[in-house]
């Protein structure tokens, strides 16, 4: 599946809202969550063509955050990314955050005016990983979109982005490169599975599928990828499923893609909106994007990624949270020992 957004158009506030008012509604109460958010988030009527425009007229941009019971990854944003004040307060100054449940009931109103439950608005916005974390502009466009967890320092340079609205100068990449450094290895590692050029990307029939891997220097995220998630036996068993090719982001690197085209590697990040690193796609057989990781990830939820796509389960299961939920269930009741946070 493709992880790109299109702009998204605001319209006018819907007279929902002034009936509403009218008759003293409150705001809906918050879905249960065992991770508790922070008393500062805003409680609507989920409705974001209101929301937005409430946030604007306050010279603030809306942030929504997609979260669920028992995420590891999202109680770490809140114990951890919102436990520290620079970052609350920045968050604060500049955003409007509202949080939903992506198994929640709770009737939302997206822009164009069609009304949905949290977890129908989750599957049309395609929330595989929680966190997700989107931001708007003030006519409805989503200026940036976090899939899973980031840590402070660059979830901070991620705010700084969306509230000096850099976006109408660069992409994100770009500016998390410059603004968001961090202490790493300033060359690329290898690994033994990476294919060698010349890269013949194109897929045939009964072969594997192929995992492409987006990274660059002076990334901590790809070393901690290379030092810890490579050397897993677990994950090891998963790549050998796949054929993997590695290029750095904005290499100049000559390639024949999955769908038989021959581009440049930076070109080909470009049009697949690679905006992380690491960040690494999945092709089928086809030459058809099925699914994407770019974000912090954990050894079990790493090697369930690659078990998703190279078992076909995305096929017949398209929400990968409940992909993973069996997938522990199923090695717990084998006797292995799941630690979704190792």
């Amino acid at each position: 599946m493709t992880l790109s957004w299109p702009a998204l158009r605001v319209a006018l506030a819907a007279a929902i809202v002034a009936a509403g008012v009218a008759t003293g509604a409150r705001a809906q109460e918050a879905s249960p969550y065992a991770i508790d958010i922070p008393r500062w988030f805003t409680e609507s009527f989920l409705d974001f063509r209101e929301d937005i425009a409430d946030a604007a007229k306050d010279g603030r941009r809306l942030m929504v955050y997609f979260g669920q019971d028992g995420c590891p990854y999202c109680r770490q944003l809140m114990v951890t990314n919102f436990s520290q004040r620079r970052i609350v307060d920045k968050t604060r100054r500049h955003f409007v955050a509202i949080a939903l449940n992506i198994w929640g009931d709770r009737e939302a109103t997206w822009l164009d005016g069609r009304t949905m439950s949290e977890k129908a608005l989750a599957r049309m916005l395609d929330v595989q990983f929680t966190p997700t974390l989107l931001f708007f502009d003030e006519k409805g466009a989503v200026v940036a979109r976090l899939n899973g967890y980031y840590p402070p320092h660059k979830f901070e340079a991620v705010l700084d982005y969306v509230a000096g609205k850099h976006e109408k100068r660069e992409t994100l990449a770009a500016y998390m490169a410059r603004r968001a450094p961090a202490a790493a290895g300033a060359t690329l590692a290898e690994e033994t599975f990476f294919a060698k050029p010349p890269y013949a990307l194109a897929r045939t029939p009964g072969g594997k599928p192929l995992a492409v891997v987006f990274e660059t220097p002076h990334c901590a995220a790809c070393d901690e990828m290379h030092r810890d998630l490579f050397r897993r036996p677990e994950v090891q068993a998963q790549l050998a499923r796949f054929d993997v090719a590695r290029f750095g982001l904005g290499a100049r690197t000559d390639l024949t893609a999955p769908d038989g085209a021959k581009v440049k590697a930076d070109a080909w990040a470009r049009d697949l909106r690679v905006d992380y690193t690491p960040t690494i796609v999945f092709f089928d057989e086809s030459g058809r994007e099925v699914f994407r990781l770019d974000a912090y990830q954990r050894a079990f939820h790493f090697a369930s990624a690659l078990d998703y796509v190279a078992s076909g389960a995305y096929r017949t299961e398209p929400s990968f949270q409940r992909f993973i939920q069996a997938r522990a269930e199923n090695l717990r009741e084998g006797g292995r020992k799941v630690d979704v946070w190792e």
